[in-house]
């Protein structure tokens, strides 16, 4: 058993930190955009174009960093994206027009990348210093901090958004600045990769390795098709069910709570059984929760169907990027990238298949998905494990 120092330590806790507050601004962002639209007076296919600029930055950010993001310069893209995140976050609060908004976006969403990557790179190489699986705890304070941004923005509703963007930005950029002394010892830059469920690729695959980048990245935004599913129908569903108003906000966060839960425990269990089986495990366990809620057609059961969703899924981003870890930055930054593609797509997807059939039809989508990472997740991370 390796022992950890503690400068590893201060690693993890620093990069919990991390997660935690990037969790906070992205649900800040998410839960007040419809004040956006209405204090620019955006019509909703000018929210749509918002929400797009984003998506591109963010493609754009996860694709530079995976660049750059080498041992020595993941300090200073951790400090710089994380003041760039709350800048821009400030400046979208401030928008009034819809070609400020698109700039601030734009720029929001290419800081977001750049500092996702950077704390995925940083996260895989403190878990090897750590030699065991650290990931998926460090998801779950990602998981949490969504929670508490989302709390924070429900308590904060009569207030002007502009200012809980300013309050927010401000206040985790005086943590990063704060940071900066502990960000540059960051640590696990010159430690071997992990004995288990570490990847083999390597940092430019050969053809023969070529398909396992490419199975990571597909379950990738199998799984991610699921979450963006969970936050933009799944209140919608209990809705058709005649669910009350509460009900159906309940929904997205007992899925969410799920997850965090699911990712709180997610390491011991891989640590126990290994990657490729508790990943398979969630799979089909996720694949039945939201079938039966689906199928089901109560409330009751749709609740359960969402929370058993997220709860199944909650290891299987954690250990696709610790997989694709060990093939360096791209890596991570291809995996991730084709992840966000399905969390984006995904919701849009199920929303014309649901006006072609009908919105439980349409929802079993990320249920066979779910199925497919159970059939393939296995054989694939077992691929990449030495």
């Amino acid at each position: 058993m390796s022992v950890v120092s503690a400068a590893d330590r201060h690693s993890r806790v620093l990069l919990t930190g991390y997660f935690l507050g990037l969790g906070a601004i992205m649900a800040v962002w998410g839960a007040r955009m419809p004040a956006v639209q209405q204090a620019a007076h955006l019509s909703t296919a000018g929210l749509a174009l918002v929400l797009l600029a984003a998506a591109v930055g963010m493609v754009a950010g996860l694709q530079l960093g995976g660049r750059y993001a080498r041992p020595e310069r993941l300090p200073t893209l951790l400090t710089t994206g994380s003041l760039a995140l709350t800048g821009c976050l400030v400046l979208v609060g401030q928008g009034e027009s819809l070609s400020a908004l698109l700039a601030a976006a734009l720029a929001f969403g290419l800081a977001h990348g750049i500092l996702d990557v950077a704390a995925n790179t940083a996260a895989v190489r403190c878990q090897n210093a750590f030699g065991r699986p650290i990931m998926s705890g460090l998801h779950a304070a990602y998981s949490l901090g969504a929670l508490a941004g989302a709390a924070l923005a429900a308590l904060t509703a009569r207030a002007p958004h502009s200012t809980l963007f300013t309050a927010t930005g401000a206040l985790l950029a005086v943590v990063a600045v704060a940071a900066v002394p502990v960000t540059r010892r960051l640590s696990g830059a010159d430690r071997p990769a992990m004995r288990a469920d570490a990847g083999k690729l390597p940092l430019v695959p050969s053809p023969g390795k070529l398909w396992l980048l490419a199975a990571l990245a597909a379950l990738a935004a199998a799984s991610l098709l699921g979450e963006g599913a969970a936050a933009d129908w799944a209140a919608v569903h209990l809705h058709t069910l005649g669910a009350p108003t509460a009900a159906s906000a309940t929904a997205f966060a007992l899925y969410s709570a799920a997850m965090a839960a699911g990712r709180l425990t997610g390491d011991r269990l891989t640590a126990a059984f290994g990657a490729p089986t508790v990943v398979r495990a969630g799979a089909v366990l996720a694949t039945a929760g939201l079938t039966i809620g689906v199928i089901g057609s109560s409330t009751p059961l749709a609740l359960a169907g969402w929370a058993v969703f997220g709860l199944g899924l909650s290891t299987t981003v954690p250990s696709l990027i610790t997989a694709a870890g060990a093939g360096g930055p791209r890596a991570v930054a291809t995996v991730t990238a084709t992840g966000y593609l399905g969390l984006l797509a995904g919701p849009a997807l199920i929303g014309a298949l649901a006006s072609a059939t009908t919105l439980p039809t349409a929802l079993l989508l990320p249920a066979l998905l779910a199925a497919a990472v159970a059939a393939l997740a296995h054989r694939t991370l077992e691929n990449t494990t030495p």
